[in-house]
């Protein structure tokens, strides 16, 4: 183990995340399904981006029950996707290439299959009997209370042999560890510690607030809508968003844990961690508490970006109470995710739109302060995909089909050549989940002999972001304007930006704040709209960027 000796501990600070997601990445031993060789062999395409680290979603030992985010052994590779040699080899040739290594770490609760939970629903007097949430019935048979699954449905599940519930925030077959029992803690940090003394770079915490419930089990209230937090609740099809979580998630005590797993990781060199809160309305006070005071978690990352608002005004209003409320903390954004629709086909009204729509959001996400999330494909300007009910593997989707489709369709595999079968990802006959035909279209190698391409656009925009230290970790500032613009000054030593950003449909004046005078514009990739010496002329979802004083 190496202590840190004062290298750069703060290089994820400003840093652009390449989200892998195994199973849809690359095959190589034909049987449809990503796996780490695949990864490997695809990492130049990822370094090519200019990217600083990639974010491995789950590889490890799992029933598969919900893709990997139910494990049954936290310190192995699961077979479909090869073993620890594969991925030290992985691991290695991505720090060859300069490219850190974070993975997931979904610790709030194992599969039912993990050794763990076989020895706690033996007895109520085993060794683990108490490392998982389990409560007496009510005295009709019920549950201990009123809390609800993500995934539809009671968040408790009877087991017949400890006659009990046990909870579960997710599917039944992904009962919640006890994080109150200090042994769950113990296992879980030895678990993260074989991970670090393996070289990973660091950890995206899955789910990082559900780790602890009320010690009291008390119900749920009810939720009182907030018009004005719509795009963060629960699909409308899902009685999860009907309740205030006030108790089976966000607990006082998870500050505690979360300074241990801190202090573990602080042992090693450059390590970092990114938790994902999803707390609605919330969230950003949830983010302010877990990452201020340099002893938690080093950032987070929310859901406030994932909905279906590309506006001037939302993005304004997220970053503007991000900055509020979090002082000293950081955020990771993002737009597009595993769990979310893809999010050109979010913001683009008509199909013809996309591209232009896939350019401009990366050129605002790489103007942001904060690190940055992007996720496999969107540097292909990739939609969602549509699926038929019987190509669906997720559960989430299976069970509130047709009111909610689910995630399969911001999971389909990657398409790296556009004449072969399953665009290049596999030569099996059948891929896991299949590449539509719109999305084949827009493969890697078609993309790569189209200097327009949204590909080459990303590669320019994140050189652009790389090029000017102020856009890592520089001040930020918004600009009040005449019209419907996101402005903003980022600043930092001798240099100081300022980004105008038309994301309506119509050209647009800016007319500069009194006192502010324009320097010489500097070029951002892919746009070319023009200034005078109060004004700057943007055409439809256009950008525009300048040095000031």
């Amino acid at each position: 183990m190496a202590l840190q000796t004062g290298g750069n501990a703060d290089w994820w600070r400003g840093a652009v995340i390449y989200q892998v997601y195994p199973r849809s990445f690359q095959d190589t031993n034909g049987d449809g399904l990503g796996d780490l060789k695949g990864i490997t062999r695809r990492l130049s395409h990822i370094a090519s981006l200019g990217v600083d680290a990639i974010w491995l979603s789950p590889f490890f030992k799992s029933p598969m029950a919900d893709m990997g985010y139910d494990v049954s052994d936290y310190c192995d590779v699961d077979p479909i996707f090869g073993t620890l040699d594969d991925f030290d080899a992985m691991m290695a040739e991505a720090h060859r290439l300069g490219i850190k290594v974070i993975i997931d770490q979904v610790i709030s609760h194992t599969s039912d299959r993990h050794p763990w939970f076989v020895e706690s629903r033996s007895s109520r007097t085993n060794d683990k009997a108490d490392w998982y949430v389990w409560a007496d019935p009510k005295p009709d048979g019920t549950a201990p209370n009123n809390w609800l699954s993500i995934f539809g449905g009671p968040g408790w599940e009877w087991d017949g042999v400890r006659r009990q519930y046990y909870q579960h925030n997710f599917l039944t077959s992904q009962p919640d560890l006890n994080f109150h029992s200090k042994p769950v803690q113990d296992a879980l940090l030895k678990t993260v510690k074989f991970w670090l003394d393996r070289g990973v770079d660091g950890f995206r915490l899955d789910t990082v607030n559900y780790y602890f419930c009320d010690k009291q089990l008390r119900d749920n209230p009810p939720h009182v809508p907030d018009p004005d937090q719509a795009g963060l609740d629960a699909p409308d099809s899902n009685p999860y968003g009907m309740q205030n979580h006030l108790y089976d998630k966000t607990q006082p005590e998870n500050l505690e844990f979360l300074r241990r797993f801190r202090a573990l990781l602080d042992q090693y060199e450059e390590r970092t961690t990114v938790g994902e809160v999803g707390d609605g309305a919330r969230s950003l006070k949830t983010v302010a508490a877990y990452t201020t005071g340099g002893d938690k978690l080093h950032m987070c990352y929310t859901f406030d970006l994932l909905g279906p608002e590309f506006t001037a005004a939302h993005i304004r209003g997220c970053v503007e109470t991000f900055q509020r409320m979090v002082k000293d903390g950081w955020v990771c954004w993002a737009f597009s995710n595993h769990d979310v629709n893809r999010h050109v086909s979010r913001f683009a009204l008509t199909e013809e739109e996309r591209p232009i729509i896939a350019k401009l959001a990366i050129s605002v996400l790489a103007a942001l302060r904060g690190s940055i999330c992007l996720y496999q494909g969107e540097e292909l300007g990739l939609p969602e995909a549509e699926l038929a009910f019987e190509d669906l593997r997720d559960p989430y989707g299976i069970r509130f089909w047709p009111a909610f489709k689910g995630r399969d369709g911001c999971r389909t595999p990657m398409p790296w050549e556009a004449g072969k079968a399953h665009a290049g990802f596999t030569s099996a006959e059948k891929s896991w989940l299949p590449v539509p035909y719109e999305q084949a279209a827009l493969s890697v190698d078609t993309q790569e002999n189209d200097d327009s391409s949204v590909l080459h656009h990303y590669r320019r925009t994140l050189e652009f972001r790389k090029t000017h230290p102020v856009l890592i970790d520089g001040s930020m500032e918004f600009v009040g304007s005449n019209q419907d613009l996101l402005a903003f000054v980022r600043e930092k030593g001798d240099e100081k930006l300022l980004f105008v950003f038309n994301l309506t449909r119509e050209a647009a004046e800016f007319q500069l704040p009194a006192g502010m005078a324009l320097g010489a514009p500097l070029p951002m990739p892919g746009f070319k709209a023009a200034a005078g010496a109060k004004t700057v002329q943007l055409d439809a979802l256009d950008a525009f960027c300048a040095r000031i004083s």
